[in-house]
């Protein structure tokens, strides 16, 4: 069986871009109607990157913010750890609050924003995944963002029932969301793997009572004995657990995450 996708940095535009009182560099590639990836813990990995390159031959422009770590630099257990620890402290992201607003999330709407304002179609995509999986949520607080992908949401970190069940986002942020899907049609689609304990089912379960038929879900099977040989530690949806050759249901599901951003992005969608 083939590894997870993977690329560099080659050919991706570098610019700093500052919203909402942060800067931070953005990576920025492709044509087409705007989708903004939020990368995982650690960074801009070799993963991440193939996923973007995937969707620059999906043919969108894809904008990848790098709010920590250090782009292109592969994973390490070592690497990611010292990422936990160093983000578990950061006022951006309040990684143990409930109910809470999120600085980085006003940032990330601003990249939306941004993105959206110079790129076809309805407005943009956001993407997030494992730590930032809960942010791309909170950016569909704007307008410009028709279609937000939650792949393995594990913020805040599920290290209580209360937080299990937490949404990822605060109330006031969720009812303009819920507000959203009933006036404007805003979909939502989460992805997580059926027994990942770092992105608990409570949490679907949440977003499930409050956004109804507007939150579509594809949840993989990982249990033991799974027809795909998921290990126990199934985590990554869309980049570190997904192969192409042959095809599994990540492949499958990252598939359905592209028909759903054309859905929701293109002008007769």
């Amino acid at each position: 069986m083939t590894a997870a996708p993977s690329s560099d940095l080659a050919g991706w535009r570098r610019t700093p871009f500052t919203g909402a009182g942060l800067t931070y560099d953005c990576f920025e590639k492709g044509a087409g109607v705007g989708v903004v990836l939020i990368p995982e813990i650690p960074g801009l990995t070799p993963e991440v990157m193939g996923l973007g390159e995937h969707l620059v031959a999906e043919g969108f422009t894809v904008v990848i913010p790098s709010p920590f770590g250090t782009p292109g630099r592969p994973e390490t257990m070592g690497y990611a750890l010292g990422m936990v620890a160093r983000l578990c402290v950061s006022k951006e992201f309040r990684c143990f609050a409930a109910n809470a607003e999120r600085p980085i999330t006003k940032y990330l709407g601003a990249v939306a924003n941004d993105l959206a304002a110079r790129t076809p179609g309805r407005g943009v995509g956001v993407i997030g995944m494992c730590f930032t999986g809960g942010f791309a949520l909170a950016t569909a607080v704007e307008d410009a963002v028709k279609a937000p992908v939650l792949s393995q949401p594990s913020t805040p970190f599920p290290v209580s029932a209360r937080l299990r069940r937490d949404p990822g986002l605060s109330q006031a942020e969720l009812e303009i969301v819920k507000e959203r899907t009933r006036a404007d049609g805003l979909c939502v689609l989460g992805l997580r793997f059926s027994h990942d304990r770092m992105s608990p089912s409570e949490r679907f379960t949440t977003l499930r009572a409050q956004l109804g038929d507007a939150f579509e879900v594809i949840e993989l099977d990982s249990a033991p004995g799974n027809a795909d040989g998921y290990g126990r530690s199934a985590h990554a949806v869309l980049t570190r657990d997904l192969r192409e050759n042959p095809p599994n249901t990540a492949f499958h599901a990252r598939a359905r995450m592209v028909e759903f951003l054309r859905q929701h992005l293109t002008a007769t969608g």
